[in-house]
């Protein structure tokens, strides 16, 4: 039996749907090895026989990767080293080998912080209530050892079967050339986009920050934040590009800016996939989280598709694409989800898309992207709060009598007239509280930005 340590510190790195904390602090190579031995324990029961294991490129990750196949080895499970990996590449692998998975990654966090994404077999999804809390149980208590054979470690390259597996889901034979600037931000997507795009030949990629580099020495690899945009929407000025993807750090989430270097909303993004999965399946389920634009229920209404509206968070998406057999499911925050790549999300193959898109029209990505772009909405503004439900009650009775309805599906969405609603919910992951506002002006949402974050933050 392993080291037994105390709820509050395990409790504060695993979290909802994944593993994260400081590297030397809160996760080293022993904590993760029990992670790794309680997990393939979890795994065995479920009969699986291997694990298939996948890092980025922060310096601490190959360590902490090797430590956890020592924990899945010493439960008699196999364990198969793919070495550097997006976290999509992960989920192909998991799928392609009908095995359990772990991808080494903090995502956009600081190059002091390292974690780890769990999946099933198929990338199906590991979360507080679908293994996390047996996991967090028995890393407190002690992970029990195991009486039978060692398993056995073997290597393998999938990067070239990924990539082709993504380009036979999305044909891009027939686009007219593009020109496509990409901002990897040292992450993995300096390792994924040369394999995947640079072998097409209508494509001409002009480079950022492919070198692979944890430090994140240009800026932060998290595209959510403007500022770390700045650097793209630069290169795409200048070189003319037709349009520019930016990558996160494990390079699972894509972020696109028009020809002007003007950001694409996620939820447009959302709209136009969902689009193009209708015109192939008529009637199909489309997954879209709560803080998504109502533009996009309203497009995939207006097709004939299903909309569900789900809470935020990829092991609930995963769930409710596999629950619904939906054909796709966006996230405000960028991750895409594609029932033909097992029900998980993919930046690339959602960058795939809007390249087909883009390249079958001869007109530019601002025109192609306006139609999905009804409404004005604020993006996520985060307040770090010594009491979040404390300061989301204060907000609720200051719109009480505006509210046309509230419901608490992840944290408070508040509808209020002329079309316009705000969602306010405490983060899994941080000590923050997140704001989401949308209305028909960005006046309108202004506005609204302003008075609940002189609530919120008073």
């Amino acid at each position: 039996m392993t080291a037994t340590r105390s709820a509050e510190f395990v409790n504060a790195v695993i979290k909802a749907y994944d593993v994260r904390g400081v590297v030397g602090e809160q996760i080293d190579a022993q904590f993760v090895s029990d992670i790794g031995a309680s997990f393939a324990r979890l795994m065995r029961d479920e009969g699986a026989k291997r694990v298939v294991i996948g890092h980025d490129m922060r310096e601490s990750s190959p360590e902490l990767a090797a430590a956890f196949a020592e924990g899945v080895l010493g439960q008699g499970l196999d364990v198969v080293h793919i070495g550097l990996a997006s976290t999509d590449q992960l989920y192909f692998a998991s799928g392609r080998l009908g095995c359990p998975g772990a991808m080494f990654t903090a995502s956009h966090n600081p190059a002091r912080y390292n974690g780890i994404k769990l999946c099933r077999a198929n990338a199906l999804p590991v979360g507080q209530d679908t293994g996390l809390a047996t996991i967090k149980e028995e890393v407190v208590a002690g992970v029990p050892g195991f009486d039978g054979p060692r398993g056995s470690a073997t290597e393998m390259d999938l990067l070239a079967d990924y990539a082709t597996f993504l380009r036979g889901l999305v044909n891009l034979d027939d686009i007219r050339p593009l020109t496509i600037a990409v901002d990897a931000g040292n992450g993995m997507g300096g390792h994924t986009v040369p394999e995947v795009l640079g072998t097409l030949p209508r494509v001409t990629i002009v480079p950022l920050y492919f070198e692979l580099d944890g430090s994140f020495p240009n800026h932060e690899a998290n595209p959510l934040d403007p500022k770390n945009l700045v650097d793209l929407q630069d290169l795409v000025r200048k070189s003319g590009a037709d349009i520019g993807l930016a990558f996160d750090g494990d390079a699972d989430r894509c972020f696109v800016v028009d020809e002007h270097g003007d950001p694409v909303s996620p939820s447009a993004i959302t709209a136009l996939v969902a689009e193009r999965e209708l015109a192939k399946e008529p009637g199909a389920v489309i997954i879209h989280n709560l803080i998504t634009s109502r533009a996009v229920p309203e497009l995939v209404h207006e097709l004939g598709g299903t909309p569900v509206r789900t809470r935020v968070g990829h092991s609930f998406i995963k769930q409710e694409m596999a629950s619904t057999g939906a054909v796709f499911g966006g996230e405000h925050s960028a991750h895409y989800y594609f029932r033909d790549f097992w029900g998980a999300d993919s930046g690339m193959l959602a960058a795939l898309h809007v390249l087909a898109a883009l390249g079958e029209k001869d007109r530019p990505i601002s025109e192609l992207m306006s139609s999905y772009e009804t409404y004005a909405a604020s993006g996520e503004i985060n307040s770090t709060v010594p009491d979040a439900k404390q300061r989301t009650m204060a907000v609720l009775e200051a719109f009480g009598d505006r509210a046309v309805s509230v419901d608490r599906l992840d944290g408070v969405t508040v509808q209020l007239a002329d079309d316009a609603w705000f969602n306010l919910r405490a983060s899994n992951t941080e000590p923050l509280l997140r704001l989401n506002v949308e209305a028909r002006s960005s006046e309108e949402v202004d506005a609204l930005v302003t008075e609940i974050l002189g609530i919120v933050r008073s």
